[in-house]
């Protein structure tokens, strides 16, 4: 697929376009702190009358159940007077919504406060902020996620566990089929309007390989800008849940859907291109890695577990990162070696790249690529040098990473370097809002809780 979707870049062009496409309506969408699509639908002569709207601040800062916090320093950052945001639409990100009856067109726009400064916390701000922390430096990060999800069976009763979904042959998956083609196959139907809506919204995608676990699959993504990239990932997984549900089915991010299945993962293969020459900059004119490359590493290995809330943002994500589970336990890193959670894959000098494994599908794609380029960052910064090259088997080493969401929530608060760099206001916004959605977690009574302890305690 081509890149045209980005090289559109203003008001004028993205006029032609629309009317080329007869489009009548615009999705206009904002991504929240969880990723999911806000925004309001506005008639195509409202939108290009008023180019944008209003939406109240908090809408970019509340959980995943929809709840605020009701006091704190949540409130020093957003008022209780519920201030409006001014959204300006990014003209690079529209393209079409190929499911919908009438023409329609979807755009993601930026949140603006009255005097016309990015809201700090809104997701795709942050990692603005951190791409223009990389371009003082003269230089652009190159990013390349892979995404692992699930199909699973339609489930309406939140009560019931998940269950892999039937294909083509009548049957569902009852075994592991790692790189099956005839796995992948028994859903032919369904990728076939997945990848035709990823052409008619000119999505990069690349491979689709199916994953360990039954029904897991991974979608991967062509290297580009953080930003596009981020962009692409939010706008798939809208689009494959989309078609999974016309397929009578659910596709879930969720990074452990299914109890004794394994976990879901976005991992993020990273690089630094030299604006102008675009050498990588990982590499040494003479092939070998860099100090750029190292310290990297180390910014990884020094940041990664106060940046866990970030990478793994709900109760759920930590079920996934458990020993021997193809999931990460510690922050080793490697060459060629996916028991680590850093690891630097075979590549020649001008695609040396760093792989960050720990991600989770169900995080935040701006948010988690701003993390991870931010703990790098540090590193390079900091010039922190990384520990000894793990050889081995990484799970056999001692955990590394916070064991639970409300652990990671105290790592993160206490972080200075990553509260600098990514901001107070978001990581104010973002831990407030994550501890009303734990609180909310620990009102709920498991069905663990009343098998085991009703009655024998």
């Amino acid at each position: 697929m081509n890149h045209s979707r980005h090289d559109r870049f203003n008001f004028a062009e993205l006029e032609h376009w629309l009317n080329q496409r007869r489009v009548t309506e615009i999705e206009c969408l904002v991504p929240d702190l969880t990723g999911v699509a806000r925004g309001k639908i506005l008639p195509r002569e409202k939108f290009t009358e008023d180019r944008g709207m209003r939406l109240p601040e908090a809408v970019v800062g509340m959980g995943v159940t929809g709840e605020f916090p009701t006091e704190g320093p949540y409130f020093d950052v957003i008022r209780p007077t519920d201030r409006d945001m001014h959204l300006r639409p990014d003209p690079r990100t529209v393209c079409i919504v190929p499911w919908a009856s009438d023409p329609t067109a979807q755009v993601i726009h930026d949140c603006y406060d009255a005097e016309g400064v990015l809201v700090p916390f809104a997701p795709r701000s942050v990692l603005q902020r951190i791409c223009d922390l990389y371009a003082s430096r003269g230089w652009k990060p190159v990013v390349a996620p892979e995404l692992e999800f699930y199909l699973v069976a339609r489930n309406s009763d939140p009560d019931m566990p998940l269950k892999p979904p039937i294909g083509r042959s009548g049957r569902a998956e009852t075994s592991r089929q790692a790189y099956s083609i005839d796995a992948v196959n028994e859903f032919d139907p369904l990728f076939e309007d997945v990848y035709d809506y990823c052409e008619k919204m000119e999505l990069n995608v690349d491979t689709l390989i199916h994953e360990i676990g039954a029904g897991q699959m991974e979608i991967n993504f062509f290297h580009d800008h953080p930003l596009q990239l981020a962009d692409e990932v939010f706008l798939f997984k809208r689009t494959l849940r989309e078609a999974a549900l016309r397929h009578d089915m659910y596709a879930t991010f969720m990074a452990k859907p299914i109890a004794g299945e394994p976990g879901s993962a976005m991992h993020v293969h990273q690089s630094i291109e030299e604006v102008g020459t675009g050498r990588n900059i990982f590499s040494n004119p003479d092939g070998t890695p860099s100090r750029e490359f190292y310290w990297f590493i180390g910014g990884l290995q020094t940041y990664i577990p106060a940046a866990m809330a970030l990478f793994a943002p709900y109760v759920n994500s930590y079920r996934r990162l458990a020993r021997y589970t193809a999931a990460p336990i510690n922050i080793q890193w490697g060459t060629d070696n996916r028991t680590v959670g850093i690891r630097s894959p075979v590549a020649g000098p001008a695609a040396r790249r760093i792989e960050n494994r720990v991600i989770g599908a169900d995080a935040n794609p701006y948010v988690a690529l701003a993390a991870t380029l931010a703990c790098g960052w540090l590193g390079i910064s900091k010039q922190i040098e990384p520990s000894p090259e793990c050889k081995g088997d990484a799970y056999l080493s001692d955990r590394q990473l916070p064991p639970s969401l409300g652990e990671a929530l105290d790592k993160l608060k206490r972080e200075d370097d990553l509260r600098e760099v990514l901001g107070d206001a978001f990581i104010t916004v973002y831990t407030e809002v994550k501890e009303v959605e734990y609180a909310e977690f620990m009102k709920v009574i498991s069905p663990w809780e009343r098998e085991h302890l009703l009655l024998h305690v």
